[in-house]
């Protein structure tokens, strides 16, 4: 059992888009990534995906209607719902997600980071 400070994680690397994880739970993995710019319209078949906002603010765009989220806050994207993360600003996120989850969904536009090739930090 160990203690995981998420700041620490945060201040450990700089590069966007690509989440790290920082722990495993029943199946799911907890990433920590740091966001900035538009992310690629995408859906995932199976998996329901959690943001957890810590520091600034996430625009999730679904094709009917915008959700913004604040530190604190977070919002589930069920399985099959197509979106799309935008940050205006650099921001900090936790995600929940099933180990087996792809980042793209299998989208194109955006490299597909494989689960196995997480870094675990």
């Amino acid at each position: 059992m160990n203690v995981v400070n998420l700041q620490q994680k945060f201040d450990s690397f700089t590069e966007t888009w690509v989440p790290r994880v920082v722990g495993s739970l029943n199946g799911q993995y907890v990433k920590v990534a740091k966001l900035q710019g538009e992310y690629v319209w995408h859906a995932h078949e199976h998996e329901d995906e959690m943001f957890l906002v810590m520091q600034g603010e996430l625009d999730i765009e679904f094709r009917d209607r915008t959700q913004t989220l604040h530190p604190g806050e977070f919002c589930i994207v069920p399985h099959g719902v197509e979106h799309r993360p935008v940050a205006r600003d650099l921001v900090s996120i936790v995600l929940f997600e099933p180990h087996s989850v792809l980042n793209t969904g299998g989208a194109s536009g955006r490299p597909t980071i494989e689960p196995d090739d997480l870094e675990h930090i």
